[in-house]
């Protein structure tokens, strides 16, 4: 009986070998870094720093205000180029509404008088033939009667084309141009807006402060940063695994983060280095291959990202 339980102890001790092998095999740590890019915030234009609205350690939200430089150049330039903006409207209008009906009242009064004088030199010329047949009055009065009708008549005529074009906007010529020196000031109003703008600088995503370059009262020249942040989608896990592992992790395998003091933590990876490092420049052998590690970088969840800091190392099980 006792060799039967000996003979059947053996093989299950012999799996259970094997199956802590394995599991010590498959639960292997790799070790790592946690690693920051960060966001370093600058304005386009220099100009002395008159707000600073963020410390280091603050964390901002997408879109809250992180400093601002004096603008008060860029003021001027805006309210000009609205100016310009303003007067190209007007002009626009103004050249496609014609003259304006007080205008055109004037010149409807100055036809009437015309058509009157016409009238009276009409009437003034049958008498005077009537005369002139009655040898009342010399030829020579005939002649200025004739010429006092031709007169009128083209006054006549000059006012009514006045009226007419009175009411007609301005050539298409011109209503072009007009058009065209609209659009141009309306370009450079945006241009000036876009000026300004750029002197106040907000976050462009939710991310902690780690650090500010200047304070209020400083001249900081254009593009240079101002604050840099680091928003948790830029955190990422850097670690390296032997040359015989590589080829069996892919893109998007999930891993497990171990840190002193933390939970443990699940991330995708996102790179897998093309080249080896830490490698001998002698020609690879059996021997100096085990030597071999590539580097591979994976990236948590932005909530668990949070609770990482760069430089802080850590334990990658795949």
């Amino acid at each position: 009986m006792i060799k039967i339980k000996r003979v059947m102890f053996l093989p299950v001790a012999a799996v259970a070998l094997v199956a802590a092998g394995c599991q010590q095999a498959t639960e292997k740590m790799y070790p790592g870094y946690v690693e920051g890019e960060y966001v370093r915030v600058a304005s386009p234009y220099a100009g002395s720093l008159a707000a600073l609205s963020v410390k280091r350690g603050d964390r901002v939200d997408a879109g809250a205000p992180l400093f601002a430089l004096e603008r008060d150049n860029e003021k001027a330039g805006r309210e000009e180029a609205a100016a310009r903006v303003s007067r190209a409207q007007s002009q626009l209008v103004n050249l496609n509404s014609g003259k304006r009906p007080d205008e055109v009242a004037a010149i409807r009064a100055q036809l009437g008088q015309a058509e009157a004088a016409y009238r009276l030199s009409a009437a003034e010329l049958k008498r005077t033939e009537d005369l002139v047949a009655s040898r009342f009055l010399s030829p020579a009065r005939l002649d200025e009667a004739r010429g006092a009708v031709e007169r009128d008549r083209a006054r006549v005529a000059e006012l009514t084309a006045q009226v007419k074009v009175a009411g007609l906007s301005a050539r298409p010529g011109e209503i072009a141009a007009a058009a065209a020196d609209l659009k141009a000031s309306r370009d450079q109003l945006a241009q000036a807006e876009w000026r300004l703008a750029q002197k106040t600088q907000r976050a462009p995503r939710a991310a902690l402060v780690t650090d500010t370059m200047y304070n209020a009262g400083d001249w900081v020249q254009a593009g240079m940063p101002v604050v840099s942040l680091l928003a948790p989608e830029n955190i990422k896990l850097r670690f390296f695994v032997p040359e015989k592992l590589v080829s069996a992790i892919r893109i998007g395998q999930e891993v497990t983060v171990s840190c002193d003091g933390c939970n443990p933590i699940k991330a995708g990876i996102s790179f897998i280095s093309p080249q080896a490092e830490y490698t001998s420049p002698l020609i690879y052998s059996k021997e100096n291959r085990a030597t071999l590690v590539f580097l591979v970088e994976a990236r948590a969840r932005p909530e668990e990202a949070v609770k990482l800091h760069p430089g802080q190392p850590v334990e990658v099980r795949l």
